[in-house]
Formats: C-alpha cells, structure tokens, sequence
C-alpha cells in the first residue's frame, strides 16, 4: 500500500523560505585567486595561518606525490577555505594539508614517488625540475573561498566539520576537536601532554598524529562522568558531553581524577594500559576499562592499595576488552564497573573518604 505523500501547506513555504534566506545572510564570503608563489609567502610570513584545532599534518608521502603531481599537470585542485581575522590576517579552514605539501616541495624537504603519470618525475624534488618547470609551477592560481571576518565561530566550525566528514576525512576526534573550541577542550589538549599519560599508553605515531590521545582523554572523562547515561553510540554522546560541559566543568576535580588515576596505574600495572612491554599502540576498549574503573575505585577509596590486579590476564576480562565490545551499552558498564570491582576486592587498607 502506498502512503499518501503529505501535502505542503503554502505557510511551510513561507517558513521554509525565511529560514533559507535568514541563514544566507549570515554567511559572507569572497573568492580570491592566488598564485602558489604568493600564497606560500603569506604562508610563511603568518598572513595566511593554520589554527591550533586544525589536524596536523597526516598525509601519506604517496598522497603528498599524487597533489603535486596534479599541480605540475595543470589539474583542478578543489578550493581552499580561508576565513578572516580581525588582526587582517586569514585563518585556513581547509587546506592545511595541501599547503604545507606545497610549502614541503618547494623548500626541497620532500622527493616525488610513485607517481600515476609523470612516472619520469619518480625521486625528483623542486630543485630538480628545470628552470621553466619551476617558473610555471609557482605561477599556478589557486582558488580561495574567504569567508567574511564577521562570519561567526559556528558557521565556521560548521563548515570544518562538513568539509571533514568527505575525502579523506579528519577522524572523529579532530573534527571534534575542531568543532568544539573551549576550556575543556583546551584542558584535554593539556592532559594529552601529560609525560606520564604518554609513557603509560603507546599510541603510533600516525595516530597520535589523528589526535587519538584526545579521543583517548575525552572518553575518559565522559565515560567516567556519564557512562551510565550511554546508549549505544559513540559519536553523539561524546559530542554532547564536550559541549555540554565546555566552559562549565570543575577543572580542580578533573586535575585530581586524571592524575591520582595515572599514579594509581604506574603503581599497579606492569604495562600501564598497553597489552605488553613492546606494544606500540593502546586498545580503545582497554584504555577505557582500566582508566574508568580506576578512577571509580578511587573514587570509593582515595587511597586505595592493592595486593594484586592478576584478573587484568584473565578471559574475562579479555571478553570484556574485545573490540566488537567497544559500542555496546551493556559491555561498556560491564568492563569498567568489572575493574573497579575486581580493585575494590584486592584492596589491603581502610579506606579514608
């Protein structure tokens, strides 16, 4: 049976139209065309700057080849966004990356490989190319959105975000990241610098690269606040806890809640929260047991001592840390209140709240 479509009244027209119109007038932009020569000396003299929440440079020295490779050939490179400053000079919202290959090629910090086309060009770098080769490389126009200076920080964390959920995407922790400027975010910027936090959780250096250790601090603090509140999807309940609490958190009870938990895991755990002695990297589903349930412990018992945390190498909990686990409910609240429980019962002191 088909359902008879709903027919669209004249005033949801007119409503529809005002919002339209309304959200068009708030954003104001420009386009601009520069040639490579010129936007890389803006670049470098700090006319033209990459922000602090922008992801940090990732791109494969394959994916880095491929770009310049499109330049020499005289490709369309999609637009770069930039949106201006009060100070005059213009924030890059996207093209960090092709920006910095480019600054990377001419500065001869980097050698073509594994090109598609110019298969002749394979290890060459700037200086390489003859003189003329050179001249029509940085005479290239490049095309650049500039969005108004009175454009507001939402629409331009918008448009970050809705450039960076296509392509090759930023991870959803950057784009949180980038999305969500505040003092907690800056506060989870600073614990992710936390040598102690490091030296405990391995991350790869292309993940740490994707902001994982901000992933990593974010979902402690949600996670340890509000996992009882968690239903099912990360994304979402990560996103509400950062901006629900961005300028509204004890900064005082978060300090004493991460680092008595880092301390309480140097004492305890062999590993810290890595699987072994070499490991390079850190289990999401693992981190977040022994964090969370540590700081739940800790929580009960602030000067909680144990005698041992053998059950970290029992089945049990490795069910409870496999990652098909990672986004469901039931397990979430099982592996952390399972380690907080399994401290509680290890503990060899009274406990002074």
């Amino acid at each position: 049976m088909t359902m008879a479509k709903k027919k669209v009244t004249p005033e949801q027209v007119e409503a529809a139209e005002r919002q339209l119109k309304n959200l068009q007038r708030q954003v104001e932009y420009d386009t601009k065309d520069y040639t490579l020569e010129l936007l890389l000396d803006k670049f470098e003299k700090g006319d033209f700057f990459i922000p602090d929440y922008q992801r940090q440079f990732v791109w494969k020295t394959s994916n880095r080849s491929l770009f310049i490779e499109s330049v020499l050939l005289g490709l369309p490179i999609p637009f770069m966004f930039f949106a201006g400053c009060e100070d005059g000079r213009l924030e890059i919202i996207d093209g960090a990356q092709r920006m910095q290959t480019l600054r990377e090629f001419v500065k001869n910090k980097m050698k073509l490989s594994r090109l598609a086309k110019l298969t002749e060009l394979d290890g060459f770098s700037f200086e390489d190319l003859s003189t003329a080769t050179r001249r029509k490389f940085l005479n290239r126009t490049f095309r650049v959105v500039v969005l108004d200076e009175k454009t507001t920080t939402d629409i331009r964390q918008d448009l970050f975000n809705r450039i960076n959920t296509s392509g090759v995407r930023a991870s959803d922790s950057e784009v949180r990241r980038g999305s969500y400027p505040g003092k907690l975010t800056t506060y989870i910027e600073k614990c992710c610098k936390n040598e102690l936090f490091i030296s405990l959780c391995p991350i790869s250096k292309s993940k740490a690269a994707r902001q994982e250790r901000f992933e990593l601090v974010l979902r402690f603090f949600a996670y340890l606040n509000e996992y009882k509140h968690f239903e099912h999807e990360v994304n979402p309940f990560l996103n509400n806890f950062l901006a629900n609490n961005l300028d509204s958190f004890d900064e005082q009870k978060y300090e004493t809640d991460f680092d008595s938990m880092l301390n309480f895991v140097k004492e305890n755990f062999r590993f810290g929260f890595a699987k072994s002695q070499n490991a390079t990297t850190t289990p999401r589903v693992r981190f977040e047991a022994i964090s969370v349930g540590v700081a739940l412990a800790l929580r009960e018992c602030p000067n909680l001592k144990v005698d041992n945390v053998d059950w970290i190498n029992s089945d049990e909990f490795k069910i409870l840390t496999t990652s098909d686990a990672s986004n469901n409910e039931g397990k979430l609240v099982a592996r952390v209140e399972y380690v907080r429980d399994k401290l509680i019962e290890a503990k060899v002191n009274d406990c002074d709240t």
